[in-house]
């Protein structure tokens, strides 16, 4: 079952308990996936951000965008393309009816 949450980053957890009221600054290095902590001393510290690497974390909104962006795109193409079809049927519908046909369509809309 597909649950969107916010990750948790195990690295703060760990930089906390290692460093505690000493980090001025922390963030994360997404390449390396680690956390970055900058020292009250001026030092830099880091940390894993994985307790183990075959643990699968839950999926958030960011990750299936970025895993799913040709079937979102496709998608929404053919429903783009689906809206202009019907559009322009009835476009070409409204043209060919006769303005009495297309008044009385127009007068009798909310009934429907």
């Amino acid at each position: 079952m597909l649950t969107l949450q916010p990750r948790q980053r195990v690295g703060h957890d760990i930089l906390l308990a290692r460093h505690g009221n000493h980090i001025s600054t922390m963030r994360y290095d997404r390449t390396n996936d680690r956390i970055i902590a900058m020292l009250d001393d001026g030092s830099w510290d880091s940390a894993p951000n994985m307790i183990t690497p075959g643990l699968d974390m839950p999926e958030t909104i960011s990750s299936v965008f970025r895993k799913d962006w040709r079937f979102l795109s496709l998608a929404c193409v053919a429903m783009v393309t689906v809206a202009a079809l019907a559009m322009g049927i009835s476009v070409e519908m409204a043209n060919n009816m006769s303005t009495t046909e297309l008044q009385a369509l127009l007068v009798s809309y909310p009934a429907f």
